[in-house]
């Protein structure tokens, strides 16, 4: 069943209840919807202030909850093995790279305090990644 809001050619507002929107306009030809109020059978369809659906979404499904831990070990890992180890020259290749001197790439090392603030005033883009130390390193 599907309810319309009708109005009838004198303005009178009313609702009517059909099968389906084939069933009105056969009923409407056929001049079987009257006006309640009035008799009126000048009837037609008007917007009605409420909407429905009739299929309803699917829920979202809730993203997999981030296994942080193992984002990280994954974050290191790349960085071991995409960036080459310049040590404590990290300031020193940047600069190098900023300035043409030598290839772009990717590196990872150590910097100063002071050597940070150069880099940043040289507009050298760089970032801070904290990486643990490795069975290996603490052996050294």
């Amino acid at each position: 069943m599907i309810v319309f809001d009708l109005e009838c050619g004198r303005g009178h507002r009313f609702e009517g209840w059909f099968n389906n929107s084939a069933s009105f306009k056969e009923q409407t030809l056929k001049k079987l919807v009257t006006c309640p109020i009035c008799g009126d059978i000048r009837v037609r369809r008007v917007l009605s202030p409420v909407a429905t659906k009739t299929a309803r979404p699917e829920p979202e499904k809730a993203p997999d909850p981030i296994d942080y831990g193992r984002l990280a070990k994954e974050i290191v890992h790349y960085v071991n093995t995409h960036f080459e180890d310049v040590g404590s020259n990290f300031a020193k290749e940047a600069l190098k790279m900023q300035y043409g001197v030598c290839e772009k790439k990717n590196i990872k090392g150590s910097a100063t305090a002071a050597e940070e603030k150069m880099l940043r005033d040289e507009k050298v883009e760089f970032f801070k990644l904290p990486i643990p130390r490795t069975e290996d390193d603490k052996n050294n």
